[in-house]
């Protein structure tokens, strides 16, 4: 099955599509109004030591002074109560600082001393000796596993981690991973450590010594496997500068980045565009004539599976067998396009065969299993209902690209134009009470509108009477269903 990696560079925003086998798999995005300072390493200058606060101001050329706090400057090996601050700084002194928190409002950005540079799988901790394993990986035979392959690897790939000061942490993401991916992890880690050591000797007080890397570099950490067979990107100026990286972090992939130049936007090529603006979607049609609806929410996500248009060729159960494998698969696919994370609970059409459950089953976590993001699947409940989580690994492109419905507030639905109606008739009886006018008059939609004129006209003669005042009616073309006033007049 072929492999691609399409990068799409616009003035403020970056896309990426893993496709594989003319289908996109993963779509990432990244917007440059959205791209924070947290992981950022600045060659900062100590302003002012304040003894009472166990903290300092400095200056890292940002338009306030970030904040370190002492807390953030000795690591979880030392014990005891923490040191005075003007033990550690004074000022003018020049310190390598990384960002923990944005700015925000009046406060400056939050800094730490204790380095940490992320990888795939690992973070490389520059102060820190120790070889670890993120706590949330639970299992304990995959915690030792990962221990001892960070044993072996770290001395062969780089022994002057050991040597010095640094330590490194397998991520959650590590778990399952192959010693070949922890390999390669580590020699990027290796490499970019250098390339920061380098840069932070040359830099001046106040510079950027290290920034997170932009999504088109990102890929060939994240996204870049054996597998993969091209890179293609359509700018030729970044497509050159990412060559340049990967030429000394990544030199085995070098050779695979090319620059786009057909005139055909790249997001055409394999109907990636189409693919994701249908990732917005409530409603995926299914190959059998079925579909799915998709409900992200706070708390989970819910898959309900319909047969829709699809009757089968010999009986109900062919039919619901056929949909539900069909859906098994185009809802792994889709968790992993839509990125969507947490607790996703999937109702099936209702089974009776108990291996025709098993079999749906079976296909969910073969599907699944392709998916880098750790998941988990549990049988079918006594529901018929079949639960899963899946590793949050980002923004789901639902946050990234949408925003809650400015009409229903993100309800999904709106009231009728006979609720709106009904609403109207209150709203003009308290204003009535509250205002000495000759006349009401209301604006709403043209449907509101027309329903208060044909439906409604002998209640408003009723209540034009009642109240010994005239109501006129207006319609507004630009007025949401759900949005009217009445004015006193």
């Amino acid at each position: 099955m072929s492999t691609e990696i399409l990068v799409n560079i616009g003035a403020q925003e970056t896309r990426v599509a893993l496709v594989e086998g003319g289908a996109a798999q993963e779509i990432h995005v990244q917007r440059t109004a959205r791209h924070g300072l947290v992981g950022n390493i600045y060659k900062g200058e100590v302003k002012r030591v304040l003894p009472g606060m166990q903290a300092a101001f400095v200056e890292i050329g940002l338009e306030r002074t970030a904040f370190l706090h002492v807390a953030d400057m000795v690591n979880g090996e030392s014990a005891g109560a923490l040191p005075a601050v003007e033990r550690l700084l004074h000022e003018g002194q020049e310190v390598l600082v990384q960002v923990l928190k944005d700015p925000l409002g009046s406060k400056g950005a939050r800094l730490t001393t204790l380095l940490s540079i992320p990888s795939r799988y690992l973070v490389l901790m520059p102060h820190d000796k120790r070889l670890g394993v993120s706590v949330k990986i639970e299992d304990e035979g995959e915690r030792a596993r990962l221990k001892a392959l960070l044993e072996t690897l770290v001395p062969q790939v780089a022994p002057q981690f050991l040597e010095g000061s640094c330590g490194v942490i397998a991520r959650t993401a590590a778990e399952g991973a192959d010693e070949a991916a922890l390999r390669q992890d580590l020699l990027f880690l290796t490499r970019l450590w250098q390339a920061v050591q380098a840069q932070a000797q040359q830099a001046r007080p106040g510079q950027l010594v290290h920034g997170d890397l932009p999504l088109s570099m990102r890929v060939l950490r994240d996204l870049l496997s054996p597998s993969v067979e091209r890179v293609r990107i359509d700018n030729a100026e970044e497509a050159r500068r990412v060559q340049q990286f990967a030429q000394v972090f990544v030199p085995e992939a070098a050779a695979r980045i090319e620059a786009y130049v057909n005139p055909a936007p790249i997001f055409d090529l394999y109907g990636v565009e189409d693919e994701l603006n249908r990732a917005l979607e409530r409603k995926v049609e299914l190959k059998s004539g079925g579909h799915l609806i998709i409900d992200q929410t706070e708390a989970m996500t819910t898959i309900d599976v319909n047969t829709g248009g699809f009757t089968g060729h010999r009986n109900l159960e062919e039919t619901i067998l056929k949909t539900n494998l069909d859906a098994a698969a185009a809802i792994a696919r889709q968790l992993r396009l839509r990125n969507l994370g947490g607790i996703i609970i999937i109702d099936f059409i209702d089974m009776k065969s108990e291996e025709h459950r098993a079999q749906v089953l079976r296909t969910l976590e073969r599907e699944v299993a392709r998916d880098p993001a750790r998941t988990r699947i549990y049988p079918f409940s006594e529901l018929g209902l079949v639960q899963m989580t899946r590793k949050r690994t980002r923004e789901s492109l639902g946050h990234i690209l949408c925003q809650p419905c400015p009409v229903c507030g993100g309800r999904g639905c709106v009231k009728t134009v006979e609720t709106v109606s009904h609403e109207i008739t209150r709203e003009i009886q308290r204003a009535a009470r509250q205002y000495e006018s000759r006349s009401f008059l209301v604006l709403a939609s043209p449907a509101v509108i027309a329903y208060l004129q044909e439906e409604q006209s002998c209640g408003l003669a009723e209540l034009e009477a009642a109240l010994k005042r005239p109501i006129k009616l207006q319609a507004e073309a630009y007025y949401p269903q759900e949005l009217f006033d009445v004015v006193p007049v």
